[in-house]
C-alpha cells in the first residue's frame, strides 16, 4: 500500500463523512435519525457504500425469489454479498493496475452478442432492460467487470497451469484401474480462509462450517444454506457444479463424492482454501464408450470485428449460402470468402472429434445430414456456413486419450488454482470491513 493510496483512501472517507454532516440544515430541529449512505468497506484506494451493497442485495433477492429459494435473513445475505463485492473490487483494481482493460468497442461487441442471443438488436435489448427497471449504464459496467475478471483469470491462472506427462501417465493408469465414465451431480459450500489465518480465525470458521453442516444433515434446503454460508461465486445458484465425471472434479471433492449416495452430505472438509461441504445430488452413466463418432466437415467463416458488424457478416453469408444452394462450388467460395486458415484447403477442416470445436459450431454440425449446407451459424469467431461430407466411428487413439486426460486434469486443478490465487490476492490488498459499524 503506497502513501498515495493511503492518502486517497483517507480523503474518500472524509468526503463521505462530510456528506453525512451536510445532510442536516444548520439550525434545524433534530429529527428522527435516518441512515444516510455510508461506507461499508474500504478496498485498496476505493470505498464500497451501503448504496452499492443495497443494489447488489436487490438483484440477489430477485434472483433467489425467481429460483424459488427460501430467503436467508437480510443481515446474513448482506455479509455474504459484501464479501463478493470486495473480491470483485480487488480483482478489478489488480486488472487496472496491471494494464488490463476492456475498451468500449469490446464491450459493445459483447453486449451485441448478448442481445443477439436474445433475438434483439442492441437498441431493443437496452429498451427491454430499462423497461425492467435496470439501469443500462450500470449494466454495461457490470458486463465490463465480468469480462475483466474472466480475462484476468485467463492471464493469471489458466495460462500458467502446466500439466506434466507424468501426471497424464498416472491419470491414465488410474482410469484403467477404476473404469470411469460415471457422472456425478453435486453442490457445495465453501467457507474461504485467509492465506495467513490465525488459529482463532480458523476455529471460528470451523464452528461456522459445523453449524452449516448440522443444518444440511438435518435436511434443510441446501440452496438456501449456500446463500447463507458459502463464499463461492456460485453461492446464489445453489452452489451447483452441474454434472461432472470424477476426473473433472477437484481431488478433494472427487475422493469424497465417490463414497456418497445421492442425497447424502459429506463431513466438513478442509483444504488450503478453507472449509467445504459437498452434497451429492445424483449420479448416472457407467463405463465410457470405446469409440467416438468423427465428422469430416468444411466451412466458410466471416469474422465479426470493429470493421464488419454482425448484421453485415450475416447478410454476406446469406448471399454466399444462396449461391451454394444454387449449385456453386463450396471449395471455390471458401477460398474466395473464408477468413480462416482452412480457406486455402477449400474450407476443409478434416476429421473432427467431439469437443474439437466450440459448442455452437458442434451443435449445428451434428444436426446436419451428409452434404447438407447449414443455415448461417454464429459463434464467438463470427458467422459460419458448414457442410458435413461424411461420418465415421473410430476407436479413441492414444493421442486423443492423452489430450482428453490433459484437459480433465486442467479442469480438476483450475478451480483449486484460481481459489488459491484469489486468496493470495485478497491477503495482499488492504481491506477494511465496516458493515457491522453503527
Amino acid at each position: 500500500m503506497t502513501a498515495m493510496h493511503t492518502y486517497i483512501r483517507r480523503l474518500l472517507v472524509l468526503v463521505f463523512s462530510l456528506i453525512g454532516i451536510c445532510s442536516t440544515p444548520v439550525g434545524a430541529a433534530p429529527a428522527e435519525p435516518v441512515e444516510a449512505d455510508r461506507i461499508v468497506a474500504v478496498v485498496g484506494d476505493e470505498v464500497i457504500t451501503l448504496y452499492d451493497l443495497r443494489i447488489r442485495l436487490d438483484a440477489a433477492l430477485k434472483q433467489l425469489q425467481k429460483q424459488g429459494t427460501s430467503l436467508p435473513p437480510q443481515d446474513v445475505l448482506e455479509r455474504q454479498l459484501l464479501e463478493r463485492v470486495i473480491m470483485d473490487r480487488i480483482q478489478t483494481q489488480f486488472a487496472r493496475d496491471s494494464g488490463l482493460r476492456i475498451d468500449d468497442n469490446q464491450l459493445d461487441q459483447a453486449i451485441g452478442r448478448i442481445a443477439g442471443n436474445n433475438k434483439m438488436s442492441p437498441q431493443q435489448f437496452r429498451q427491454a432492460l430499462e423497461k425492467d427497471g435496470i439501469n443500462y449504464a450500470r449494466f454495461r459496467e457490470e458486463i465490463r467487470g465480468e469480462m475483466t475478471m474472466m480475462r484476468l483469470r485467463e492471464r493469471e491462472v489458466d495460462s500458467k497451469l502446466v500439466i506434466s506427462d507424468g501426471e497424464i501417465d498416472l491419470y491414465l493408469a488410474n482410469q484403467t484401474a477404476t473404469g470411469g465414465g460415471e457422472e456425478f451431480q453435486l453442490a457445495h459450500i465453501l467457507l474461504r480462509a485467509p492465506e495467513s489465518a490465525s488459529p482463532e480465525q480458523l476455529q471460528k470458521l470451523r464452528q461456522r462450517g459445523e453449524q452449516a453442516l448440522k443444518r444440511a444433515k438435518a435436511g434443510e434446503n441446501f440452496a438456501e444454506l449456500t446463500a447463507t454460508f458459502s463464499d463461492a461465486p456460485d453461492a446464489l445458484q445453489g452452489g451447483s457444479l452441474g454434472w461432472r465425471q470424477l476426473d473433472r472434479l477437484p481431488t478433494l471433492y472427487a475422493e469424497t463424492v465417490a463414497r456418497l449416495q445421492p442425497g447424502e452430505v459429506s463431513d466438513l472438509l478442509r483444504s488450503s482454501a478453507g472449509f467445504h461441504i459437498v452434497k451429492l445430488l445424483g449420479k448416472r452413466g457407467g463405463s465410457g464408450p470405446a469409440s467416438i463418432q468423427q465428422t469430416h466437415a468444411r466451412h466458410i467463416l466471416i469474422r465479426v470485428n470493429e470493421v464488419v458488424s454482425e448484421t453485415e457478416a450475416r447478410h454476406k453469408m446469406e448471399v454466399v449460402r444462396e449461391r451454394l444452394v444454387n449449385g456453386s462450388d463450396f471449395a471455390e467460395l471458401a477460398r474466395l470468402y473464408s477468413q480462416d486458415g482452412s480457406a486455402a484447403k477449400g474450407g476443409d477442416l478434416g476429421w473432427i472429434s467431439p469437443g474439437d470445436t466450440v459448442p455452437a459450431f458442434e451443435q449445428a454440425m451434428d444436426a446436419l445430414k451428409d452434404n447438407q449446407i447449414s443455415p448461417v451459424v454464429q459463434s464467438q469467431f463470427g458467422m459460419h456456413l458448414i457442410q458435413v461430407l461424411e461420418r465415421r466411428q473410430r476407436d479413441v487413439s492414444e493421442d486423443r486419450k492423452r489430450a482428453a486426460a490433459r484437459q480433465a486434469l486442467r479442469e480438476r486443478r483450475l478451480d483449486e488454482a484460481y481459489q488459491d490465487w484469489l486468496r493470495q490476492l485478497r491477503d495482499r490488498t488492504y481491506v477494511e470491513n465496516r458493515l457491522e459499524e453503527k
